[in-house]
């Protein structure tokens, strides 16, 4: 899909101008104010349906497979970029819990050394 992307240079026309399909991967998923790929997912998604009118005597176009071919890669970008959010929620989640048990872990060997004798903790310091 890349592949035929950079073969045909493949631009997507945007309010803010032509973006390459390498300046999609640089696009915030949403957004309310600029350009996102949500958006651009739309209007491909608009122009596919406006140009898929079913037709008995007229074959498909080539810019029916060119906007597949562009609302295909966007829907990839998206996907990619979703998968990598979620793992980054995962794996700071996890860095979150580690810190917590190794503080937990902490805590409990104060404890332990609070629970000692006076003389084995000058023993300890002696050590």
């Amino acid at each position: 899909m890349f592949e035929k992307a950079s073969k045909q240079k493949l631009r997507f026309v945007t309010t803010v101008g032509t973006l390459t399909t390498e300046d999609l991967w640089d696009l915030p998923l949403t957004s309310h104010v600029g350009i996102s790929l949500d958006n651009i997912a739309k209007e491909l998604n608009r122009a596919i349906k406006a140009d898929d009118e079913d037709s008995f005597v007229t074959k498909k176009t080539n810019s029916n497979t060119r906007l597949n071919l562009q609302f295909d890669i966007v829907k990839h970008i998206i996907e990619v970029k979703l998968e990598e959010a979620e793992a980054s929620k995962n794996r700071k989640a996890k860095a979150e819990k580690k810190q917590k048990i190794l503080s937990l872990i902490d805590d409990k060997e104060n404890d332990a050394l609070a629970a000692m004798s006076k003389e084995d903790l000058m023993k300890m310091l002696d050590e």
